[in-house]
């Protein structure tokens, strides 16, 4: 017989909130509560207008003493999944190799896929939980993974089931199939009919219940404009979202074909166009800028962070956490580095790890605290959420909700 039973309320009281419950600013309420019931916020906002009505059903209280509760933080870019590491590359770069140059001398991401591919999926997962539970220790409670190391199907879909499986540890994962990341070694000389691979590999990868986005690396040292189309076609013929790497290293005019597909995000953009941020607001793709990547790879370009601005282009942060160009692992350190490097405000910093995240990762139920949406967020020890991009090297995290539910 099913349960009739209402839904279990919470509420937690005396909290600085930073609600985001409009477009501009922290939406502060001093002195809040949050009613929770169930996995959802049934009420958020200052604690003497709860109503009494909402009051009377509550089943336990939580008193926070004054401390600060924010939206669940949201990682709407990593590729978390994967063997090896890649330290020596590192070196070489500060020895003066590029980027590019390593790549193009077999480093780079195929040194990644030979790792994954020797790699068990016992051995990927094992790997992954602890870059995972990192995230987490600092306010993580959703994740998007994508693949791309592994460059076959077999491969592909062993690296998504990872993927899929971390949502064990009390997160929302979100899988995306990044398969048009590199050229693997088998198919040297033929990217064209590795491209027709991996657009026939999605329907199967789909069927598998494995893929909620598609992504495609765009740029001189992956697959061309031309290239990406196709597999964005193939994705819209599946009904699945799309996402790019685009404008990383060159503008290959990636960010307006993303965006003439209706794409979620585009990720990178340290050489965005005016062209390709006109397209992104039309189409209201966020923009996702990775300012781990551009600290470890030593980037002078940056983002044209005000032009987005000016254009009401979301702006959204991630970790890119990867094992060649962004190692880390702490989001709050990306909150620091988007204020110091490319000269966000802190309430646009903890916007784009939270309102603007869950939108690039087409996820309109969280990133705020609004009555209605879902039960994600975190308290911390701080008195205003600008402390949180103040400070590196210092976790204030005190708990973490998800769901509605106090994680362990």
């Amino acid at each position: 017989m099913t349960s009739t039973a209402a839904p279990r309320r919470v509420l937690w009281t005396h909290a600085t909130l930073a609600t985001f419950a409009g477009e501009r600013d922290w939406g502060l309420v001093n002195d809040g509560a949050l009613l929770v019931e169930g996995e959802q916020l049934r009420w958020a906002g200052p604690a003497a207008e709860l109503p009494a009505e909402l009051r009377a059903g509550v089943a336990d209280t939580h008193d926070l003493g004054g401390a600060l509760v924010t939206p669940g933080l949201i990682d709407c870019h990593t590729h978390l999944v994967y063997g090896g590491e890649r330290s020596a590359e590192f070196e070489l770069r500060l020895q003066g190799a590029t980027y590019e140059e390593i790549a193009r001398a077999g480093g780079g991401i195929r040194s990644t896929v030979a790792a994954t591919r020797a790699a068990g999926e016992a051995e990927l997962h094992a790997l992954a939980v602890p870059r995972a539970r990192a995230l987490m220790a600092e306010g993580l409670t959703t994740l998007e993974v994508k693949s791309g190391y592994g460059l076959s199907l077999a491969d592909e879909a062993k690296c998504l089931r990872v993927a899929r499986q971390l949502a064990a540890l009390g997160l929302t994962v979100r899988t995306t199939c990044l398969g048009a990341h590199a050229l693997p070694p088998e198919f040297e000389g033929r990217q064209d009919e590795y491209v027709d691979a991996v657009c026939g590999w999605l329907p199967e990868l789909q069927r598998q219940g494995l893929v909620d986005a598609v992504d495609v690396f765009c740029e001189r040292i992956a697959f061309t404009p031309a290239q990406t189309r196709r597999v964005f076609e193939a994705a819209r013929a599946l009904g699945l979202p799309v996402k790019l790497h685009a404008e990383q290293l060159s503008d290959q005019g990636g960010a307006a074909l993303a965006a003439e597909f209706g794409a979620l995000s585009c990720d990178h953009l340290e050489w965005l166009s005016e062209d390709g941020i006109a397209a992104m607001a039309r189409a209201g793709t966020v923009a996702v800028l990775l300012p781990g990547a551009f600290y470890f790879l030593r980037e002078t370009k940056l983002p044209p962070v005000q032009a987005l601005r000016d254009a009401g282009v979301p702006i959204a942060l991630a970790t890119d956490h990867n094992p060649g160009s962004s190692p880390g692992l702490s989001l709050l350190l990306m909150l620091n580095m988007a204020c110091t490097f490319f000269r966000m405000t802190p309430e646009e910093a903890l916007r784009g790890l939270t309102v603007n995240a869950a939108r690039a990762l087409g996820l309109p139920d969280r990133g705020r605290l609004v009555a209605g949406l879902r039960a994600d967020f975190c308290i911390w020890n701080a008195a205003h959420p600008r402390e949180l991009a103040y400070w590196f090297g210092r976790n204030p995290l005190r708990q973490v909700v998800v769901g509605g539910r106090p994680r362990a």
